[in-house]
């Protein structure tokens, strides 16, 4: 059916991404991308336990999600694409930017050098130049914590 929502959010599968946006956006599969998670059945089992019944998950290594994703596209699900971090979305974008034309920033979090931008939004210099970059490249990026807060446009993040 359509890739729904490409969100970066470094807490990954969480009650944020499950409830606040699977069940606005009546998603079906979450696609979450993360080489570490993908090869890690024990990391993926934890995360399938916040996921309800309703909604089918599928972890994948960057390349393999890379190969995939007019798949996912194509398929009868509203998919949600999860990254959980920036370098992974811009991979993916850069694999099928004809498909990830929307990216969504969700959580990213304080870490030493990031400043804040927004509540829930933390980014280094090179992280807000990579993602200008990525904008630059025919991303719409727009920073968004819940499904009913106001998109925040890229531009007025510094």
């Amino acid at each position: 059916m359509s890739l729904v929502l490409c969100r970066i959010d470094d807490r990954l599968i969480h009650g944020q991404v499950v409830i606040g946006w699977g069940r606005a956006l009546g998603v079906t599969l979450i696609v979450l991308v993360d080489d570490q998670v993908a090869a890690s059945p024990w990391e993926q089992e934890l995360y399938r336990m916040a996921v309800p019944p309703e909604i089918r998950v599928e972890f994948a290594a960057v390349a393999d999600a890379s190969a995939q994703l007019a798949g996912w596209a194509a398929a009868p699900d509203r998919v949600l694409v999860l990254t959980g971090d920036i370098p992974t979305m811009i991979a993916l974008h850069a694999a099928r930017a004809d498909l990830l034309r929307r990216i969504n920033l969700g959580g990213i979090h304080h870490r030493p050098g990031r400043l804040e931008r927004l509540r829930y939004l933390y980014l280094t210099e090179a992280e807000l130049t990579a993602l200008k970059a990525l904008a630059a490249s025919g991303a719409e990026v727009t920073a968004q914590d819940l499904p009913g807060a106001a998109p925040v446009r890229l531009e007025s993040l510094g």
